[in-house]
């Protein structure tokens, strides 16, 4: 090949390669401009500065104390509670933290306060943790739902095991004397009339303590409906019609109204039939118990009122509560479980309502129940202004 000729191919050979070149960088800058560049990080807060947030957020009482019992940290919600006061740990959570230390284990200490009178949670726990160095984290927590949980637990296995065991011993002592009068026809009838009576009563204690037990534990209620209110005042008052007629008793109720609740029927036709049933209890005999129905505002409230006893100031924040008497003897003649009140409340809770009580004793009582008027009912009529007062009945 001659020398012109070879380096005239050089020449081209380069040439094509810087051409290559310089293609491929016009094609990558492309591709670089088609692609966005990343957003800056915005910046946040300091690391420290969010562990700081948290630890003062928290709605546990924390505290860190050294060796000599000084407070070096400690969140509002440990003074809150009582952890720290005055910059120094509570004296039951110091004796607590050197324990800590010496055994290394975590430790319980029990910060409740001394005084009981006015004083805010009633029941708090404290756990201490060595961490090494000298140090200590105390954490303290509200336990006052949890314990009082307990003592309505306690209260209430007390209770039925006193109520439970009226009957049951009535019934045994009954079978026994009717064994002995076997030979006495009257003797036995007597008893036996009696046995039926203490079996009805335990039956009746059982049967409205399942009902309770599932409307304040965790099974689930049915399915809400949309359920007539004129239905349940006649199906409550149907169920009662004995205990009326064999109290003496007059029912009045006034005009159908054409309410209409969400909930389920049953459960109402069972808390209103409570409430006449106790209206008949504690009213003498001849008296009368009025039933009414009306509408106040978004509510619908069902009004039972009786001409009885009364209810003392003192005893009607009680009156729904489980096994609470006003009159212990006339419960017995009546057999009354103790538990209509309390059922009738935790229906209307779950229902999203609730149950008011007026009353003066020698004059009687007005129980209402008040729920949520049914939502159709409400977008379609302009309520008046509700009225907190309760319409008593004449």
């Amino acid at each position: 090949m001659r020398p012109v000729t070879a380096l005239l191919c050089v020449l081209i050979a380069a040439a094509a390669l810087l051409l290559g070149v310089a293609v491929g960088l016009r094609m990558a800058r492309r591709r670089d401009a088609a692609v966005p560049e990343p957003a800056p990080p915005v910046p946040g807060p300091p690391m420290a500065d969010l562990l700081e947030r948290v630890f003062r957020s928290s709605d546990t009482g924390l505290a860190v104390l050294t060796r000599a019992g000084d407070v070096t940290l400690h969140n509002p919600r440990a003074v809150e509670l009582g952890l720290v006061h005055s910059g120094r740990p509570d004296a039951r959570a110091w004796a607590g933290c050197q324990e800590a230390l010496r055994s290394r284990q975590p430790v319980e200490v029990d910060l409740s306060p001394l005084n009981q009178r006015g004083r805010r949670p009633a029941a708090v726990v404290a756990h201490l943790r060595p961490v090494g160095d000298g140090y200590t984290v105390a954490e303290a927590t509200d336990t006052s739902d949890a314990v009082r949980l307990e003592a309505t637990r306690r209260d209430f296995v007390a209770n039925v095991s006193h109520e439970l065991k009226t009957p049951v011993g009535a019934v045994g002592l009954l079978a026994e004397a009717v064994l002995d009068a076997a030979d006495d026809p009257v003797e036995v009838h007597r008893f036996a009339t009696k046995i039926l009576k203490e079996s009805t009563r335990l039956g009746a204690l059982v049967t409205e303590l399942i009902a309770l037990s599932r409307l304040t534990g965790a099974e689930r209620l049915p399915e809400l409906c949309v359920v007539d209110v004129d239905e349940v005042v006649r199906e409550a008052m149907a169920r009662s019609r004995l205990s009326a007629e064999s109290a003496s008793i007059d029912i009045t109720v006034d005009r159908p109204t054409g309410l209409e609740v969400e909930g389920d029927r049953t459960l109402l036709v069972t808390a209103l039939s409570n409430l006449i049933e106790n209206a008949i209890a504690y009213s003498p005999a001849e008296a009368s118990v009025s039933v009414s129905r009306r509408r106040s505002g978004k509510w619908v409230e069902i009004s039972v009122t009786d001409r009885g006893i009364g209810i003392a100031p003192e005893h009607q924040t009680r009156v729904f509560e489980r096994f609470f008497r006003v009159d212990p003897a006339r419960s017995r003649i009546t057999g009354g479980t103790g538990l209509g009140l309390a059922i009738v409340k935790h229906v209307l809770a779950n229902h999203g309502g609730e149950v008011r009580l007026w009353s003066s004793p020698g004059t009687g009582s007005t129980f209402t129940m008040r729920l949520p008027a049914h939502t159709a009912e409400l977008d379609e009529v302009d309520f008046p202004a509700e009225s907190d007062e309760l319409e008593e009945i004449s």
